[in-house]
C-alpha cells in the first residue's frame, strides 16, 4: 500500500505561483509512476502532469510550459510548480500513483485546494 498526502494549495492572484507537493509513505519501492490530476467545480477530473521513476514528464495541453512536474526520489516527495496561474487553474488538485505493473493510477491522495482569483 501507499499513502499520499497533498500540500501546498491555497489563494493565489493570475499570474501568479504555487508549488504543491505529494509526499509518499508505505510501499515506496513499487512506484513507477506519479501523476497530478484536478477536478474542477461541477467538471470531471482531468490528468494534468505524470512524471516516471525515470524522469519522464508528460503535461495536458492546457498547462503545457507553465506548470513542471518534479521527483525528489530521496525524500520521497513529488511536486507540481505551476506558474503564470489563471483563473481556470481553478480546482481541488490531486496526486495519484501507480506501480509498472498497471497503467491505472489506483493511490490517491485526499486532494489540495488551489483557487487563482483577484
Amino acid at each position: 500500500q501507499v499513502q499520499l498526502v497533498e500540500s501546498g494549495g491555497g489563494l493565489v492572484q493570475p499570474g501568479g505561483s504555487l508549488r504543491l507537493s505529494c509526499a509518499a509513505s508505505g510501499s515506496i519501492s513499487s512506484i513507477y509512476a506519479m501523476a497530478w490530476y484536478r477536478q474542477a467545480p461541477g467538471k470531471q477530473r482531468e490528468w494534468v502532469a505524470s512524471i516516471t521513476r525515470g524522469g519522464n514528464t508528460n503535461y495536458a495541453n492546457s498547462v503545457k510550459g507553465r506548470f513542471t512536474i518534479s521527483n525528489d526520489n530521496p525524500k520521497n516527495t513529488g511536486c507540481l510548480q505551476m506558474n503564470s496561474l489563471k483563473p481556470e487553474d481553478t480546482a481541488v488538485y490531486y496526486c495519484a500513483a501507480r506501480s509498472a505493473l498497471t497503467t491505472v493510477y489506483n493511490y490517491w491522495g485526499q486532494g489540495t485546494q488551489v483557487t487563482v482569483s483577484s
